[in-house]
């Protein structure tokens, strides 16, 4: 069990020429006259058997501030701390921290046994508490009738449980997790999404986990860290960045399918607040509207977030979007239709069934459509910078 402190963490790959004279962006990384910046200004303070999930695209460094907490990468710039302790300096085997890999990494010609206990013999544990441990460890991971095969012979859910089982048996502080479930298909990545919501509900210690799956952080995380080209994006719950994301690449990010985005027109009032599309006037709710006057927004051109679960289909009437519906994707108790509409294509989830039990309205290709959305599900976006306008 233990908190974990970043300060002001930055990682810096020195240039492998010449250095470079100015500083620049090279693809979407920021490069210094020191090299290429891969994380910038990391702060966060993970409290004690906090489950926080780092999340975003390829590249955009979350595994690199990982294996700088694990201590597998150095530190250019701020301070780590483990239970108030700075450990920039401390080697990885002196974090009291577990790591778990994306390939597994387990001794192929051990045994499920000897590999969940391999640790704890480096460490000259008692034979009779290491076989303690890893009895207890397989129990909570289901794998006790495993414990004498091979890896060869376990499937990739079962190899990923040992992996995790050679990890806790250590009872570490920390246990850091890189990108653990996407070697596995759909079906076994959601199993093994509710094992880890079960063992860290039997185990104190503290969790960083890492992936590029969103809904693994919105379904594992009490916080996640949004991460892009190296730069946090927002820090929150699930809840917080699904609700009221900081910019365009959280509410993008988070959210399936994705958030449809408009260009709009925000237009102040004496009362409040009006957003123009299409021709349509829809009032912005009081709470944003208050969120508008504080910040001091005036009138001005927007992009405009809505979800396509927050759309409503309705009849013809004059104060309705319209489009034409191109591609139904059924879902089962719902359709995701893509329209197009306003120039370009906006999602839209319908239910195909009511809570009567009663099947809906099927859309066929072709088809018109009126839609609209009510002033409280609006997400309101300054059209230059990107940045929420309502937080």
């Amino acid at each position: 069990m233990a908190e974990v402190n970043l300060k002001h963490v930055v990682k810096i790959y020195p240039h492998s020429g010449k250095k470079k004279k100015s500083e620049h962006r090279t693809g979407n990384l920021k490069v210094t006259d020191q090299g290429v910046v891969a994380v910038e200004d990391f702060n966060l303070d993970i409290k004690d058997r906090e489950f926080i999930v780092l999340v975003g695209p390829s590249g955009c460094g979350k595994s690199t501030t990982l294996r700088m907490v694990a201590g597998l990468e150095e530190i250019s710039e701020g301070e780590i701390l483990i239970d108030g302790k700075v450990v920039n300096d401390v080697a990885p085997k002196d974090r009291d921290i577990a790591m778990v890999f994306q390939s597994y990494a387990l001794y192929p010609h051990m045994t499920v046994r000897d590999n969940i206990a391999f640790p704890l013999k480096l460490k000259k544990v008692p034979k009779d508490e290491i076989d303690r441990k890893v009895n207890e460890a397989a129990e909570i991971l289901g794998i006790t009738e495993y414990l004498d095969r091979k890896p060869k012979a376990l499937s990739g859910g079962q190899r990923q449980r040992v992996a995790i089982g050679r990890a806790i048996v250590r009872e570490p502080k920390v246990l850091l997790m890189d990108e653990p479930l996407s070697n596995l298909d759909a079906k076994l990545r959601n199993q093994m999404r509710a094992e880890i919501i079960k063992l860290r509900q039997r185990i104190d210690t503290t969790f960083m986990y890492v992936t590029h799956d969103q809904t693994e952080a919105m379904t594992l995380g009490d916080r996640i860290v949004i991460m892009k080209d190296g730069v946090v994006q927002q820090i929150g719950t699930p809840q917080e960045v699904f609700d009221d994301p900081a910019n365009l690449f959280v509410a993008g990010f988070i959210g399936v399918p994705q958030m449809n985005f408009f260009d709009a027109k925000l237009v102040k009032e004496e009362n409040g607040y009006i957003v123009s599309l299409g021709g349509v006037t829809i009032p912005v709710d009081e709470a944003k509207s208050k969120k508008l006057a504080e910040n001091g927004v005036e009138s001005k051109d927007i992009t405009l977030g809505v979800r396509p679960e927050h759309i409503a289909l309705m009849g013809e009437g004059k104060e309705m979007l319209h489009g034409t519906v191109e591609v139904g994707e059924m879902m089962g108790s719902s359709v995701h239709l893509h329209v197009t509409s306003l120039g370009q294509d906006v999602i839209i989830i319908a239910q195909t069934i009511d809570f009567k039990g009663t099947h809906m309205e099927s859309f066929h290709t072709g088809q018109e459509i009126a839609y609209t959305f009510g002033g409280n599900v609006m997400h309101i976006f300054d059209k230059e910078t990107g940045n929420s306008l309502t937080r």
